[in-house]
């Protein structure tokens, strides 16, 4: 099988063939305007397909093809909202060839607009599908899985590229080409448009479980979902999708670029293309992760019915995701299964089975939440992976009433003077090999009260489920100090992970935030703590582990 992809050097078509290169029988044209790029990327494409440099312009596709007789074009260059009067001219050429055509168009008009050749492929038998990329294929895949439980009303979806991701100079010529521009989309029932860039919302993505990407700054993005979704949902009134690029400042630099632009009637950002490429591919720092969600409000059987479905995907596996698309299209073809003939979009092209077969041997996990405000706080934060937790750590967040268990623990305090100082502001109890611990748990308005007896020496803290910034997380406040805790199923551990704190409600510095091994267990029957807390500049403030039973 012999597979073009224009602009195969570039970072979508370059990480297409890197998931491909391990397939026999296949051949990997590189095409692109740069032949020096080509070999240069061919040089380091090692695997069992034959891949192979090529020197062919867009504008020059038919020529390609009739000399290349390829089985399989894939349209990987862009800018696709730079496409100009003949931006259909590749697929007109396929259509003419008799080659199937794919793309990762990202251009909402773009896309919608490929049905029109739907009567011409079909009498070629030529399959043309466009936009097929995590947007609107990984999304419209998710809607379905949802659509079979409830009517989806409004959505709201975004995406987070690891800042390690790296982005192309197509890329960014095309976010700032709507920068500040209209971007069509459904709103209150009604074809709408809204500016590019100019609005913004926050969310924490949250897989249940694992832990938590920092909540993030996500504004709106011109994507093929604004447009080919609502059709596919007879019930729905709105629809918003964002992109959540870092480093936030940056992103803020350019939400006002684009306010101003809308505002004054400004030409186009694209001559700062190559500016913001060079920056945002060098301020690299933070976290290597990434991931997705998308948010869903819809009516059910039990009345109006919040649920979110969250994607996060570690180091080098998240940047792949946009490519893994056309990759599993490829690798169907080669098992013999063939879309059907015509020229629509791709938001039927995959399920959401498709995707977890490709997240399975990488460091992806996806999950749904239903957001609901009821049972336990442990619940509410951990969804669905709350029922994977040992029996006994189950049984101690799970109650609704005031309750007491009773145990033993060591206990070891930190020596240096401002270890003393703060563990004696706080009550945290002396050193001790053995002592008898009761812990009350009392509910209250907006959450629960933690009440610890170390032999005599008490201390507490209230336990609340986080909101804005801190959504998806566990507040602990213990007097002056708030701390926000990610909740992390570890195999058989609840493992308590610091993310962000305040004194006095002021934010403190990510630098200064505590730490330490915390994490909860069952052993023989009982509920086990391992507690840690260390401060930099200070070290261990206090450490205590025990049992307990209620």
């Amino acid at each position: 099988m012999k597979v073009l992809i224009l602009g195969g050097y570039g970072v979508f078509g370059g990480r297409l063939a890197k998931l491909l290169r391990d397939v026999d029988g296949l051949e990997l044209m590189i095409a692109g305007r740069d032949l020096a790029r080509a070999q240069a990327f061919c040089a380091t494409c090692h695997g069992r397909a034959q891949v192979r440099p090529l020197r062919l312009d867009r504008l020059d596709i038919a020529d390609g093809l009739r000399a290349e007789s390829p089985d399989l074009v894939v349209d990987a260059s862009g800018p696709f909202q730079d496409y100009g009067v003949d931006r259909y001219g590749v697929i007109e050429s396929c259509i003419a060839a008799g080659i199937d055509y794919l793309d990762f168009a990202d251009a909402a008009d773009f896309v919608f607009g490929v049905t029109q050749f739907d009567a011409r492929a079909k009498a070629a038998g030529v399959a043309v599908l466009s936009g097929v990329s995590s947007f609107p294929v990984l999304t419209a895949a998710v809607l379905r899985e949802m659509a079979a439980t409830l009517d989806i009303v409004a959505v709201e979806g975004g995406i987070a590229p690891s800042p390690y991701a790296g982005i192309g100079l197509n890329v960014m010529r095309a976010v700032l080409s709507y920068a500040g521009s209209p971007i069509k989309l459904l709103r209150d029932r009604r074809p709408a448009r809204a500016m590019g860039l100019t609005e913004s919302r926050r969310f924490t993505v949250a897989v249940p479980g694992h832990l938590p990407l920092r909540n993030i700054r996500f504004s709106l993005v011109d994507v093929p979902d604004l447009q080919v979704i609502p059709p596919e949902h007879p019930a729905m009134t709105d629809i918003w999708m964002g992109a959540g690029a870092g480093p936030e400042l940056l992103h803020r630099v350019l939400n006002c670029l684009a306010s101003a632009r809308a505002r004054f009637g400004l030409p186009a950002l694209i001559p700062f293309a190559g500016l913001f490429h060079a920056v945002l591919n060098r301020l690299c720092f933070g976290e290597h992760r990434g991931g997705m969600f998308v948010r869903v409000r819809g009516r059910s059987e039990r009345g109006e019915v919040v649920r979110t479905w969250h994607l996060l995907a570690e180091g080098e596996d998240g940047p792949l995701i946009p490519a893994m698309a056309i990759e599993a299209l490829i690798r169907k073809r080669l098992r013999g299964q063939l879309p059907a003939a015509g020229a629509r979009t791709a938001i039927r092209a995959l399920d959401l089975s498709d995707y977890d077969a490709l997240f399975r041997d990488r460091a992806i996990v996806t999950g749904f939440r239903n957001e609901e405000r009821d049972g336990s706080l442990y619940r509410q934060v951990l969804g669905s992976a709350f029922d994977g937790l040992p029996p006994r750590v189950r049984e101690l967040h799970d109650g609704s009433q005031t309750r007491r268990w009773t145990g033993s623990a060591q206990v070891r305090r930190g020596t240096g003077l401002l270890a003393r100082m703060i563990g004696g502001v706080l009550g945290f109890p002396e050193t001790s090999a053995d002592v008898p611990v009761t812990v009350t748990f009392v509910p209250e308005r907006d959450g629960e009260r933690w009440i610890r007896d170390f032999g005599g020496t008490v201390f507490t803290s209230v336990q609340s489920v986080g909101a804005g910034r801190d959504q998806y997380l566990l507040v602990e406040r213990f007097g002056i100090a708030r701390v926000a805790l990610a909740l992390v199923r570890d195999r058989e551990r609840l493992v308590f992970v610091p993310r962000r704190w305040s004194l006095l409600g002021i934010p403190m510095p990510g630098w200064l935030l505590p730490s330490g091994r915390s994490f909860e267990t069952e052993r023989d029957g009982r509920f086990c703590f391992d507690i840690a807390i260390h401060m930099p500049l200070v070290g261990l403030i206090v450490a205590y582990r025990g049992t307990l039973t209620p």
